[in-house]
């Protein structure tokens, strides 16, 4: 059996939490308004654009050109996206450093809008444990795209055979399973915590 000796998280729920909702919330009285600004303005597949690397101005100038009475809110998406990340997802900060001390490689690999991480990084120090981070927005490509994976291999010469892939989206870790990398869809910390015992990464609690 290969031993697995490297990690790779994502790190949007899986490491901190993001969600437009916990800026909107702020904003909208009526909960059920809010949801249709998100369903029918500032959607996913508009956002998605910024984890390509398009710019949150030049975005939304696209999309207030259609939505031109919304304007105020859909600004609120660049000018407040610190917002959307209020807090860590639970546990998951403690396995990180587990793997650090226990003298394990941990890198990232996330979808996230250029130029955010050093922010995020700012507020959340354990960031700047995982040794290479891959910023779709900065590559100009998206998982599950196998492209952006390669990129990560490329300059980490990791193998992708000793590798764990940790992510919470189940199209990304099929495309890392198709790579060949050991894969955890991540629910919770403590799932993704017996599993990594199992592969003797961590000791047991």
């Amino acid at each position: 059996m290969i031993r697995i000796d490297t990690v790779v998280f994502d790190i949007g729920n899986v490491l901190i939490r993001w969600d437009p909702r916990h800026l909107y919330r702020s904003v909208f009285t009526d909960e059920a308004e809010m949801e249709h600004f998100l369903a029918h303005v500032c959607t996913m597949a508009w956002h998605v654009e910024h984890d390509r690397g398009v710019s949150f101005a030049e975005n939304a100038a696209r999309l207030k050109a259609v939505h031109p009475d919304q304007a105020a809110l859909i600004d609120l998406w660049g000018a407040r996206y610190p917002e959307m990340t209020p807090a860590r997802v639970p546990g998951t900060e403690t396995l990180l450093r587990g793997l650090k001390a226990a003298g394990h490689a941990v890198h990232g690999l996330t979808n996230m809008p250029s130029d955010f991480l050093p922010v995020l990084a700012g507020v959340y120090p354990e960031l700047e444990l995982l040794e290479e981070m891959v910023v779709s927005g900065d590559e100009g490509v998206i998982k599950p795209d196998p492209r952006i994976y390669e990129i990560l291999i490329a300059r980490t010469g990791l193998d992708p055979a000793r590798t764990l892939f940790i992510d919470d989206s189940q199209a990304n870790v099929a495309t890392a399973a198709a790579l060949g990398f050991a894969v955890h869809r991540f629910v919770h910390a403590e799932g993704l915590g017996d599993e990594l015992r199992q592969l003797g990464l961590l000791s047991p609690p």
